[in-house]
Formats: structure tokens, C-alpha cells, sequence
């Protein structure tokens, strides 16, 4: 019934805001367009059409508005008056009453506001469709005045989010049981990831975990700031965390008046990309302007601020290494290896073609090579690759989904940014150094250090064990030393094979890496 009941209100806000009129009228049919006239009849749709969708967006919850973020980072694919209009669905949702966030915060810390905080502003300085955010003043347990942000859950987020997910895996068992097709898509896996990572948005000490780990990963990098979390005021419903100071990403003119060079700020997003997916594995997917800033401070000035890490992408190394393979192939424009690879893979049935395969490719990507980013829709290629998937049945990566967004969003941000950017001979320069890293000699000497303990540990207990095999041969317990010698033996055939590779390896390095950097540096691209 709940299901039925969400369903209803979804279709009374469609009518309520009139959005059945702005898909009707966006037709070229005149016909269609006499029926949004008719059926518009004895409404009030006056309101400017972007203004009606972002209201109808906060009156269905978080998981639209989530939709609408992502929406509106796209002026490319969308009428800018809409699009301005969904940009406020960013960090300015209508807020909740301070009294509730003041009550949550107390609960959360069992201490009254005023033993936490020195000041605390009640009006937010930002709202989202998770939480918002109130700036203040923390007194630290040694004694310093420190200016904090301090992230406050909304009230009733769960049980509206199990509504809606309720209601999209309904739906998506019903798409799942059409077709083949249908299947391929795979509705379910999808929605199962959608609904673990909307879960992990409302446990903010995840979010707070996630921002610790990325400030380790970018350390040192000097291209992005990420707020220090105070542990000691982190729970499940709050969290607090240093006080970052910047300009939003999408104010280019404040931007450029406060001397950020527009063109680097690009370069450096697509590095930014490039190093969280291929080297971590661990990416910010949620790169709307509404968490994204840039430092105008003297000593950071161009550096990216990062806030909000509720959703947090991750990758495998199987992964990782299948899409700078990838990426690789089609910088190189080798289309036979990226088709080579989407079989190896099993994302394609084994009996596909590959010469077919590669034509199909060749023929949606080839004509965006060479172009700058403002002749390139990276919504399109997706859009041709999806059609391409369909015939040649590619089974759909629901663990790939998030990336996807993630691209989208960084596609419009850098279209913002700098639209004359060249995005593949940006990207270059790092997967020749990410892919050099991968088959160098630190790689190597990386997974001997991992090796090492396990190897550490067995070698000294070898000749005990063969002394006491040797010693019981005979006795009752020969069976289980015989069983314990076996895999001794083993590992040890395994380790003298990892020695004796590790000696071919270093010779193969030492003779080969000069001629390794030449072959990477002229045929990799």
C-alpha cells in the first residue's frame, strides 16, 4: 500500500506542477502541443517552467533531488533557465528549523549547545537534500578557538528514502521480467547499488571516514584542500569538520577577478580525476558545483576545496586495470584492442565478432578525437555506446554507474571551466606515467613488500618441519606431516619460481627499460 500510496503522489506532483505540459510541449508535434494546452486547462502554470521543475524536485524528496544536481551540471543538454534554476537544488534547498538541528546535535553529544560550541550561527550557510550545514565556533579540548562547519542529518531522511527504493525496486523487477534485453541492463543491480550508497550518505561518520582517507590519498598533491574532521564531535547524525573558506566553481567571474588561472583549474580537475580513479581506486562522486570550491587565499590560490563525501566511488584493481586499459586503447585509437578487451572481459558474448565489434566503436568514437571540449558531448558518446552495447548485448557494469555520473559531472564542470580544453592530450601525460608506474620496477618492488611477511614467516619453519618428517616418517602422524610437508613444498616450488622471475624480471628491466619508455612514448598514443 505505501507503494501504491508514493506512486499517487508522485503522479499528483506530476500534474500539480504541470511537468506533463513541459515534456509535451517539448515536442515538435503540433498535435502534442494542442494536448498540453488541453490538458493545462483550470491549472496555475505560470511559474517559469525551471522554477516548477525544482519545486516539484524538492517536493519529491532526496532521491530527486539528487537528480536534479546531477541535471544541472549538464547547461549543455539543457535550457540555461532551467538549469540555473536547478543549480539551487545544489546547496539551496529549502532548509529545516534550526530548533531541530540544535535538539539533533545535542542528542548526538548529550551536552547543551552552548559546552560545544563557542558561537553557533542558526541560520545555514548551506542546504542539500541530505543535510545542512551551520557554521560555528569550536573550543577544542585544548582550549584554541577553532572555526568549524558543522553537518546536520535531516529529520525523516530513512523512511523516505526506503519509499522510494521500495518503489524503484518494484519497478525495476517489473523491467527485469520484460525482455532479455531488460536483463541485460540489469535494473536490480543497479538499484541495489543506488540504495547502498544512499544509505551510506546518511551515516555521516562514513562521510567522515571517507574524507579522512581522501585527505591521505591527496596529500602531497597540492591541487586540492579537504577539511580535517574534529573526531571527538563525529556521530552518526553530526559531524564536525575544519571551516573551509572558498569561491563556488560554477562563479568564474569571481574566480577570475580574484587571479585563478581558468585554464590550469581544468588541467588540474582532469589530474585530480585521473589519480582518485587509476591510482586509488577511490573517487568523490558527487561533483556537482554545490561541493566543489576553489581557494582564493594567497598561499592556495587555485586550489580545489573539496566538500561533502557522502558517495565515494571505489574500484578494484581488476577494475582499475580494465579501464586504463581501456582509456589507453582509445587514446591510441586501437579500437581492435578495446573491442579485444570488452570480450576478454565477458562484458560481450565470446562468440561476438571482434572485427564487428571494433567497426562499431571506431564508428562513435572517431569523429570526437582532436576536438575541444566544447565540441564534445560526452552525454552523446555515452548515449551511442549504450545503442552499440544494445546489439552487441554488452552486460551492463552496475559497480561502473556511479564513474559514469561521475564523468558527466566532471564533463560539465570542465565545460564551465575551460571549453577549449583538449581532454585527451590533458590526460596523456598522467596514463603514460600511470601506465610506466604499473609495469616499472616500483610496481615490482611494491609487491614484494606486500609478499614479504608471508614469505618471512614460512621459510624459517622449513627445515623444522622436514627434520620432524624425516624424524616421524614412521609413525602415526606421518599422515598429517605428510599433509603439512605437501603444501610446504609447495609454497616453496612457488617461491623458487617468484625468485627465479624476479631474476629474469630484473634483467628484463635492466636491459629493456630505456626501450620500454621509447615504445611507451611513441606508440602508446
Amino acid at each position: 500500500m505505501s507503494r501504491i500510496g508514493r506512486s499517487v503522489f508522485i503522479v499528483w506532483i506530476v500534474f500539480r506542477y504541470g511537468l506533463d505540459e513541459l515534456v509535451l510541449t517539448s515536442f515538435q508535434k503540433p498535435w502534442l502541443r494542442v494536448v498540453a494546452r488541453i490538458l493545462s486547462i483550470g491549472r496555475d502554470l505560470r511559474a517559469p517552467r525551471g522554477q516548477r521543475l525544482r519545486e516539484a524536485l524538492e517536493r519529491l524528496g532526496p532521491i530527486f533531488v539528487k537528480f536534479g544536481q546531477v541535471l544541472s551540471t549538464r547547461r549543455d543538454l539543457l535550457p540555461l533557465d532551467v538549469a540555473d534554476e536547478l543549480a539551487r537544488l545544489q546547496d539551496r534547498v529549502p532548509p529545516f528549523d534550526s530548533a531541530i538541528a540544535v535538539a539533533t546535535i545535542e542528542r548526538a553529544f548529550h551536552k547543551p549547545l552552548a559546552d560545544i560550541f563557542v558561537s553557533f550561527e542558526q541560520v545555514p550557510e548551506a542546504s542539500a537534500s541530505i543535510a545542512q550545514v551551520h557554521f560555528a565556533v569550536l573550543k577544542d579540548r585544548n582550549g584554541r578557538h577553532l572555526d568549524v562547519a558543522v553537518k546536520v542529518l535531516r529529520p525523516g531522511m530513512l523512511p523516505a528514502i526506503e519509499n522510494d527504493l521500495s518503489l524503484m525496486r518494484m519497478m525495476a523487477g517489473w523491467v527485469e521480467g520484460l525482455s532479455v534485453e531488460a536483463k541485460r541492463l540489469k535494473p536490480l543491480e543497479v538499484v541495489a547499488e543506488f540504495d547502498k550508497y544512499l544509505h551510506d550518505e546518511l551515516d555521516l561518520v562514513r562521510e567522515a571516514g571517507n574524507a579522512a582517507q581522501l585527505r591521505r590519498n591527496m596529500d602531497g598533491l597540492n591541487l586540492v584542500l579537504i577539511p580535517q574532521m574534529h573526531w571527538d564531535f563525529c556521530a552518526t547524525e553530526v559531524i564536525v569538520m575544519e571551516r573551509m573558506v572558498g569561491v563556488p566553481i560554477n562563479q568564474r567571474q569571481r574566480l577570475l577577478d580574484a587571479g585563478v588561472d581558468m585554464k590550469q583549474l581544468a588541467r588540474d580537475g582532469v589530474t585530480l580525476f585521473f589519480t582518485q580513479v587509476f591510482r586509488d581506486g577511490f573517487f568523490h562522486a558527487d561533483m556537482h558545483p554545490g561541493n566543489i570550491q576553489v581557494s582564493v587565499a594567497p598561499d592556495t590560490l587555485g586550489r580545489y576545496i573539496s566538500l561533502d563525501f557522502g558517495i565515494i566511488g571505489t574500484l578494484t584493481e581488476s577494475d582499475k586495470d580494465y579501464l586504463a586499459q581501456n582509456f589507453t586503447a582509445f587514446f591510441r585509437r586501437d579500437y581492435k584492442r578495446v573491442a579485444e578487451l570488452h570480450i576478454e572481459s565477458g562484458w560481450v558474448p565470446p562468440s561476438t565478432r571482434v572485427d564487428e565489434l571494433e567497426s562499431a566503436i571506431r564508428s562513435v568514437c572517431e569523429p570526437y578525437f582532436d576536438r575541444p571540449l566544447k565540441e564534445i558531448s560526452l552525454g552523446m558518446i555515452l548515449l551511442r555506446l549504450f545503442q552499440t552495447s544494445r546489439r552487441f548485448q554488452v552486460v551492463i557494469q552496475p559497480q561502473l554507474v556511479l564513474l559514469q555520473k561521475t564523468l558527466l559531472n566532471i564533463e560539465g564542470l570542465g565545460r564551465d571551466l575551460d571549453p577549449d580544453l583538449d581532454l585527451w592530450s590533458t590526460s596523456k601525460p598522467f596514463l603514460e606515467k600511470w601506465m610506466i608506474e604499473q609495469v616499472g620496477p616500483k610496481k615490482l618492488m611494491e609487491q614484494l613488500r606486500d609478499e614479504a611477511p608471508h614469505y618471512a614467516k614460512l621459510l624459517p619453519e622449513l627445515p623444522r618441519l622436514l627434520y620432524e618428517y624425516l624424524k616421524h616418517g614412521a609413525s602415526s602422524q606421518r599422515g598429517d606431516i605428510d599433509h603439512h610437508l605437501r603444501d610446504l613444498l609447495n609454497e616453496q616450488r612457488r617461491t623458487n619460481k617468484l625468485l627465479q622471475g624476479l631474476l629474469y624480471g630484473g634483467v628484463g628491466f635492466l636491459l629493456g627499460l630505456i626501450a620500454m619508455q621509447v615504445v611507451l612514448r611513441v606508440r602508446l598514443f
